[in-house]
């Protein structure tokens, strides 16, 4: 089982990487936000992986941080209806850490947004995955240097929530956004209004 490659990118786009190492050149099916964070070509990198072995093939997927890749395989291994195809775009979409917290929140709607989900599979995300994600990820969220990590769903959530997406919106990568946010929040009143929150993040 591979779980990790480190090695030299020999080619890249955005949503695959080759990786040499040992003399052997693997190539490597990533999200954009991995893609965003690696080095050039010619220089050395490190994934997680996740495989997917099948009778004719064996697939790779790729993560820069073990928690994208541990939150990736809850999505294609415990939600009916989302596959490594869709798994990806998802996390091309959105940051682990926004998909997390709408996902602890029921937040159905944000989550219907993510490419190749309706309704019903932004539920199913819901129902199987948030004792998954909230109790082993409260740590963190209470750690986080942002009081919006602690979102409960009320009014901070739905500030925190207008606020990326404004940013999106704006042309920021959703990582990017949804890091922005967190900072600005950090710096203000819990009472702060989504204009605030937004004119805080880009200052």
């Amino acid at each position: 089982m591979i779980v990790t490659i480190i090695g030299t990118i020999l080619e890249q786009s955005p949503l695959t990487v080759v990786i040499e190492t040992g003399g052997l050149g693997y190539e490597v099916n990533i999200p954009l936000s991995t893609a965003e964070k690696l080095p050039n070509i010619g220089k050395e990198c490190s994934l997680f992986i996740h495989a997917v072995y099948r009778e004719d093939s064996a697939v790779l997927y790729g993560f820069i941080s073990r928690n994208d890749r541990d939150f990736f395989r809850l999505l294609v291994e415990k939600v009916s209806g989302i596959g490594p195809k869709i798994g990806i775009s998802i996390l091309s979409r959105m940051s682990v850490e926004l998909l997390q917290n709408a996902i602890i929140c029921s937040d159905v709607s944000l989550l219907s947004k993510c490419p190749g989900i309706g309704k019903k599979t932004a539920e199913r995300l819901v129902i199987e995955l948030k004792d998954k994600v909230g109790p082993q990820d409260s740590n963190s969220i209470q750690s986080n240097e942002s009081a919006a990590a602690r979102l409960p769903n009320d009014k901070n959530y739905s500030n925190f929530k207008d606020a990326v997406s404004s940013l999106i919106a704006l042309g920021y990568k959703p990582a990017d956004s949804d890091k922005l946010i967190r900072g600005a929040i950090a710096k203000l009143s819990a009472s702060a209004s989504v204009e605030e929150i937004i004119r805080k993040a880009l200052s």
